[in-house]
């Protein structure tokens, strides 16, 4: 196994990566467990898709918008439209839980030194409130949204603006994501990158291969050597 080496920052995606999109559904009782996986599915397919298409529009709206408007398909398509469930779910995706081994691992990223930090699509507020909710406030050093350029991963921008918030260069930064999309792009655009393949998906067929590929943030810290 090759390390990465000279990794000053470890740089996060917030959903998937940190915290489980699933569990604004899996935490909802008023919505019936036997719709929880589709609604779930749907909501992030059409989340995400709604950020790559305005992207290439040159419409932004802003990720809490977006996750409003997928969800909305969402319950449209599955007939869930009972007074009361929007709301409550989009409140719970202001405070999804955090994956089991996130914490640990953040800590063990510090203690070796390293800088930790977010980047995502999600607005400022969204974000805090996530790392708020989860009891992360402690364990990064910045938490960076893409509202700041007005345009969403994976235009280079997000990335570029990534960098330039920490003071660093792609090369000294190792970008973590759930979201092959995101991890794929990231290394196109030069970052050193371990994808967390939660999901067991198979490889994109896009430029910009990882550097690693991980099941579980906690396999991280043993990937890299730290600069010195």
């Amino acid at each position: 196994m090759n390390r990465l080496s000279g990794i000053r920052a470890c740089v996060f995606d917030a959903y998937g990566t940190i915290f489980d999109f699933a569990s604004a559904a899996a935490r909802c009782p008023e919505l019936p467990e036997d719709k929880r996986a589709a609604l779930t599915s749907t909501w992030r397919d059409k989340q995400l898709q709604y950020t790559w298409l305005r992207s290439l529009q040159g419409r932004y709206a802003d990720f809490w918008q977006v996750t409003g408007d997928a969800l909305d398909f969402a319950l449209d398509s599955l007939g869930l439209l009972e007074p009361g469930l929007r709301a409550r779910l989009m409140d719970l995706y202001l405070n999804l839980t955090a994956f089991p081994e996130v914490p640990a691992t953040l800590r063990a990223l510090r203690d070796a030194g390293m800088v930790t930090a977010i980047l995502s699509n999600g607005t400022p507020t969204m974000l805090e409130a996530a790392v708020r909710s989860a009891g992360l406030n402690d364990l990064f050093d910045a938490v960076l949204s893409a509202h700041a350029v007005q345009v969403f991963k994976t235009d280079s921008r997000v990335y570029s603006y990534g960098l330039r918030q920490l003071g660093l260069g792609a090369d000294q930064v190792c970008f973590l994501s759930s979201n092959a999309w995101d991890a794929f792009g990231a290394k196109a655009f030069g970052m050193r990158v371990v994808w967390c393949n939660r999901y067991g998906q198979r490889p994109e067929r896009l430029p910009g291969r990882p550097d690693h590929e991980i099941r579980c943030l906690d396999q991280l810290p043993a990937l890299l050597q730290p600069a010195g």
